[in-house]
């Protein structure tokens, strides 16, 4: 990992700070959030204490930061919600070192809105990666916190065998320990599953110099590689430490700087080092593209077939869209898990 950015790179951590701050200003002058109700496990439930290690625990990660911490509390909410043990799941939850004292307001949003919630916070050095980041067709996808997904194997503790990684604009409405017992197999390549889309044109997802490029254009030649979104992943942590995939996802974002290989963001780094070989599950776990494209964000409907999961990924968030009086139909899915506390809320 690079020690120091190049100036593009500080200038891109300086703009996400920026946002932040003023993303921050706001949500402490003008956001609360509801407190949650006790979910309570069902007779079937194993018994767990506060211990990560606990067997029968659910471990899901995600991001948390105060631009997107509205939808990071409907997606905790929702993951509750629909949980039959949800007093077994535990929460790893990662934040910019850079914004520690962000960490003080997110570690008390939490607390007073869940707080029966088992979690732990966990800083990420983003000024570390930021040399590695290129530029990609939004700036939204640049911030350094994107790529924390790349050290979850690094962040958390070493006994956490498998975890549910999700990003915070979904929401599920099924039981996420159905998702999070995905069975991985006994190939230690298989280091990871999620839903997989072989229908999409995946060459769209890399620059002509790459393919042009004998060399780069053989990388999937002994695998059959389809697309999957890397919002919703079932990850096998002792595998990806034992392959070291880290330092595989940072030497194609070192090629990237050197040559523009693509240009999504953190997605294409997963897609050469895991597509081909990633665990099968079902697509009913991420209803993906509901915030449209990266440019516009129109409104889009579901896929066919059945839902257990809907993602709001793309540039329109239904917390935006719902605020600005224009949601699109499947947005109002999304709002019976917003815990925002407005003016004119009434307590039942």
């Amino acid at each position: 990992m690079t020690t120091a950015a190049p100036n593009h790179s500080l200038a891109l951590i300086r703009l996400c700070v920026l946002l932040m701050m003023i993303s921050r200003a706001s949500t402490a002058t003008t956001q609360s959030f509801k407190q949650a109700p006790k979910f309570y496990n069902s007779p079937k439930c194993a018994s767990i204490d506060t211990d990560t290690c606990s067997e029968g625990a659910v471990n899901v990660a995600m991001t948390l930061d105060v631009t997107y911490l509205r939808g990071s509390m409907a997606a905790i909410l929702s993951v509750l919600q629909h949980s039959s043990c949800p007093e077994n799941v535990i929460f790893h939850f990662v934040t910019a070192a850079s914004r520690s004292s962000s960490a003080q307001l997110l570690n008390t949003t939490l607390s007073n809105s869940f707080p029966y919630l088992k979690f732990q916070i966990y800083p990420f050095d983003d000024y570390a990666v930021s040399g590695l980041i290129s530029t990609s067709i939004r700036s939204a996808l640049d911030c350094p916190l994107n790529y924390a997904r790349n050290y979850l194997a690094n962040l958390l503790p070493s006994c956490v065998d498998k975890i549910v990684y999700l990003d915070s604009d979904l929401v599920l409405v099924d039981d996420i320990a159905k998702l999070a017992a995905t069975p991985l197999g006994d190939n230690p390549d298989t280091v990871l599953a999620a839903p997989q889309y072989c229908n999409a044109n995946f060459t769209a997802y890399f620059t002509p110099s790459f393919w042009s490029n004998p060399s780069l254009s053989l990388t999937f030649a002994a695998r059959t590689p389809c697309y999957f979104n890397t919002g919703v992943m079932v990850i096998h942590l002792q595998r990806w430490r034992a392959g070291d995939y880290t330092t595989k996802i940072h030497e194609w974002m070192e090629l990237q700087k050197r040559m523009r290989i693509y240009e999504l963001g953190s997605l294409p780094p997963f897609l050469l080092v895991f597509a081909g070989n990633v665990g099968p599950v079902d697509h009913r776990w991420n209803q993906h593209g509901l915030g449209g494209d990266n440019f516009r964000g129109l409104c889009r409907d579901l896929h066919p077939g059945p839902v257990s999961l809907l993602h709001w990924s793309g540039k329109g968030k239904p917390w935006a869209r719902l605020d600005a009086n224009r949601p699109c139909p499947l947005d109002a899915l999304w709002a019976p898990y917003d815990l925002l506390q407005t003016p004119f809320s009434l307590e039942a």
